[in-house]
């Protein structure tokens, strides 16, 4: 078969047809455009009113939005009040790009997947870590209910520098965390400290609405 096909089209075409279809695997579907301020707050809002009973203050909610690739301001911390929303620059796991090419390929739960994990997240206390200052996050749902015993927090890394970007022309990967530009970080959590919620999945997807 491979003869006959060779003979038909010849061996050029065919590598740059297999270039191409490997091309087609690798790549994202799609790459989603940064969804609009209407649209934020609309999920936003769906989101708070599904995790009705887990979310104690209301008055921002984060989103973190893993259609779009981390050399794009993908954390979106969202003010549910005036519909102002602040963008920010957030990593995700290693495990979910081991390409590392900058576009999260899959959510993972699971321990040792060095992923990150989809679902809503409920911030918790403030702490002095490895990482220094971090905030704790417990995972309200099946796809992220391992997220303590994980160890999955809000953190600042040199990695998620977005100077990384120009050199780079992506961020560097966590171990599943919400790692954030240091320059960003006391800002992130102060706006997001304890009892809001965090909801990160592929925005455009449709169990994200």
């Amino acid at each position: 078969m491979e003869k006959l096909l060779t003979g038909t089209l010849g061996r050029r075409e065919l590598l740059a047809g297999s270039i191409a279809t490997a091309a087609l695997t690798i790549l994202p579907a799609r790459a989603m455009a940064a969804p609009t301020d209407a649209r934020l707050l609309d999920v936003a809002r769906q989101q708070l009113a599904r995790m009705d009973n887990y979310i104690w203050v209301r008055d921002v909610v984060g989103l973190a939005d893993f259609s779009m690739p981390s050399s794009e301001p993908r954390f979106f911390i969202v003010n549910m009040e005036s519909g102002d929303v602040r963008r920010y620059y957030v990593t995700h796991g290693r495990g979910s790009d081991p390409e590392h090419d900058g576009w999260l390929k899959a959510f993972s739960n699971d321990y040792g997947s060095n992923a990150t994990s989809r679902g809503a997240y409920l911030t918790r206390n403030y702490y002095e870590g490895k990482h220094g200052l971090s905030m704790r996050l417990t995972g309200l749902e099946p796809d992220n209910n391992n997220a303590e015993t994980r160890a999955i927090v809000v953190h600042g890394a040199d990695y998620a520098n977005p100077d990384l970007i120009r050199t780079m022309g992506k961020l560097g990967r966590s171990e599943g965390c919400f790692a954030f530009p240091r320059d960003n970080l006391v800002e992130v959590i102060a706006r997001m400290g304890p009892g809001r919620m965090i909801f990160a999945d592929r925005l455009e997807a449709p169990n994200a609405a």
